[in-house]
């Protein structure tokens, strides 16, 4: 009787997907070294987002596997964040490469939403030209999407009253 037991419990824990045991915020993720990597910030059914303390990793929930030590990924806190740190860098090369004058850039909601005016990449200083005016931005609020278009990492809408608000603000000189 007990082994059919143990045969039955041994069912179910197969049957239950690993990513389940890894599911509540909060949970504390382990790597394959037995050391902590991070805590589950966010979770469903097909992602998980670790907070490893300099990252927010998504990881898909089927890599989680139970191990000893609790849930884990076969990796370890050190190469997630190495990992990340490469797309981060990766990323912003191609976001500084487009990042020049007379360049499209689109909105974050896929919005044509005006051109570089000016790049000044000393000083950080980018100028976008809108349809409603001048505004003024950093390299970090730009990015470079999967189909190679840059975009400002603000809705079409949020430039124009940033602009509408530069314009007030200088008595309408721009």
């Amino acid at each position: 009787m007990r082994t059919l037991k143990l045969a039955l419990l041994a069912t179910v824990i197969a049957a239950t997907p690993m990513a389940a045991f890894a599911q509540d915020v909060g949970a504390t993720i382990f790597g394959n070294d037995g050391n902590p990597i991070g805590t589950v910030e966010q979770a469903d059914d097909k992602i998980v987002v670790i907070d490893t303390g300099k990252h927010k990793a998504p990881v898909g929930a089927n890599m989680i596997y139970q191990s000893e030590a609790g849930p884990s990924l076969n990796t370890t806190k050190a190469q997630i964040e190495a990992m990340i740190d490469k797309q981060v860098a990766e990323a912003a090369t191609k976001r500084d490469a487009a990042l020049v004058e007379g360049a499209a850039v689109m909105s974050v909601n896929g919005n044509p939403t005006g051109k570089l005016k000016s790049v000044d990449m000393a000083s950080d200083a980018i100028i976008l030209e809108s349809p409603t005016g001048l505004v003024a931005l950093k390299k970090e609020h730009f990015a470079v999407n999967p189909q190679g278009q840059l975009i400002a990492l603000f809705t079409r809408e949020q430039i124009a009253v940033t602009a509408a608000s530069a314009t007030a603000g200088s008595g309408g000189a721009q």
